[in-house]
């Protein structure tokens, strides 16, 4: 296939590139430092200029394509200021649509077929220990609502454009070289980690290698369409990942976080982690996604290495 990639530099993205380019795809990244992007990628992808808040993806790195894989987004784990929340918003609202406006001013004949939108499982926002599938509604906090502008703008590929468009909820990635799990593991080879927050919320996990299978399936898979929660079919409760977490590295994992340290720390972004939804990967699974690492203990040796 010949794929063009946005967030390719990101935790994921960069994973997900190297399996393109091992199965021998096309690959072309929309980045905006295309010599950055060849040092990080390698020279087998093609890197195109394009900054996705000021104007519409350029039709050369779209034209002629069988499908975007669309990532890009400022990162989430930060203090979440008000240049930061707006920077968080516009990266994936006004990203998207503009990556949509230069697919748009392609001909039909040369417009890739496929859309996959990355999206995040904070569209339901805080939940019990309910289990949630696709079908639930929107949260109304902060990162639902973005989520629930994040998708609609990518769902315009498939209202008006005629394009098979997949939005990818993503859970809590594994993985030792980012996100979640590689904040946790200072403090867990200290000894000194813990569940956060009393540690009852839901943890809706999922090992990179898994979300990287969902999206190529969605990429090949006609059936893949719509919402899909990229998540483990077990989600844990966060003192149950700290315990696993504790167990695969063989250190205690007994001292408690509390909610208030987060807060006083990280300000509203602690909610990530104070709340949690018990997200069911349902869709993957009526699909027959067949998971690499569905269990828990075995997903963490296999992030850790």
């Amino acid at each position: 296939m010949k794929v063009a990639v946005t967030g390719a530099s990101g935790l994921v993205g960069n994973a997900l590139v190297a399996e393109l380019v091992e199965r021998r795809d096309e690959v072309t990244v929309l980045t905006r430092d295309p010599d950055r992007a060849h040092a990080k990628l390698g020279t087998e992808v093609q890197a195109l200029r394009w900054d996705p808040l000021s104007e519409p993806a350029p039709a050369e790195a779209l034209s002629g394509h069988d499908a975007v894989l669309h990532l890009a987004g400022e990162p989430v784990a930060q203090r979440w200021s008000e240049r930061a929340k707006r920077a968080i918003r516009d990266s994936r609202v006004v990203g998207t649509r503009n990556l949509v406006q230069g697919l748009r001013e392609l001909n039909a004949d040369v417009r890739p077929q496929v859309l996959v939108s990355s999206s995040a499982i904070g569209y339901y926002g805080a939940h019990g220990p309910e289990p949630i599938d696709e079908e639930a509604p929107a949260g109304t906090d902060f990162l639902a609502q973005i989520c629930v502008d994040w998708e609609a703008q990518a769902r315009v590929a498939a209202e008006q454009l005629g394009m098979r468009a997949v939005q990818v909820r993503t859970g809590v990635v594994l993985d030792r070289s980012g996100g979640a799990l590689a904040k946790m593991l200072p403090p867990f080879r200290l000894g000194v980690g813990g569940p956060v927050a009393g540690g009852e919320q839901y943890v809706a996990w999922v090992h990179r290698d898994d979300l990287i299978g969902m999206m190529l399936a969605a990429l090949h898979d006609e059936r893949w369409s719509g919402p899909i929660n990229a998540t483990a079919p077990e989600p844990v409760s966060n003192r149950e990942l700290s315990h696993a977490l504790g167990h695969a590295l063989h250190r205690p994992s007994l001292l408690p976080v509390p909610g208030l340290a987060l807060r006083a720390l990280y300000g509203d972004m602690a909610e990530i982690v104070t709340t949690g939804v018990r997200a069911m990967p349902a869709q993957a699974l009526m699909l027959g996604y067949s998971f690499k690492h569905p269990h828990l203990d075995e997903a963490l040796q296999a992030a850790l290495g």
